[in-house]
């Protein structure tokens, strides 16, 4: 069985998983009061989120959807979103992005759990500006 890796996106613990089929997965931790990533959209994935414990906000094409522990949220190509946790509690995650392929993002942008305040670190300004600067190069068109 392989060791997991776990990093730090954004402010998001993220452990991603190897599939056998044509798409990435990932096991998410968002902690209380935890923002999302900038509005953004994906020409080539769809990308699913499942909710198993707490609850996260979705924003989806200009509207706000409170998903809770058990509930789905399916976004398809060309689908406004992002998500933050406004409660008080951690929320946990399960996402798919299909085709593989946006796994290279988390993997690229993450900051490994072992570091020293790598929580910190993976919203530092400089991995922001990279992000903002290389986010098209991972089919994650911002939308601000």
């Amino acid at each position: 069985m392989k060791t997991l890796d776990s990093k730090w996106v954004l402010g998001h613990k993220v452990t991603l998983h190897d599939t056998a089929g044509d798409y990435d997965l990932a096991f998410g931790e968002t902690p209380a009061g935890v923002p999302g990533p900038p509005p953004h959209l994906h020409e080539h994935f769809t990308e699913s989120f499942l909710i198993t414990e707490g609850e996260m906000e979705f924003f989806i094409n200009g509207e706000i959807k409170i998903v809770k522990a058990g509930e789905s949220v399916n976004l398809p190509q060309n689908t406004l979103h992002t998500f933050s946790n406004k409660s008080n509690s951690t929320c946990k995650w399960v996402n798919i992005h299909s085709p593989k392929g946006f796994k290279s993002f988390f993997e690229t942008m993450g900051v490994p759990e072992g570091e020293e305040d790598s929580q910190q670190k993976s919203i530092d300004k400089s991995i922001i500006t990279n992000v903002m600067a290389t986010a098209s190069d991972y089919d994650m068109l911002i939308k601000l």
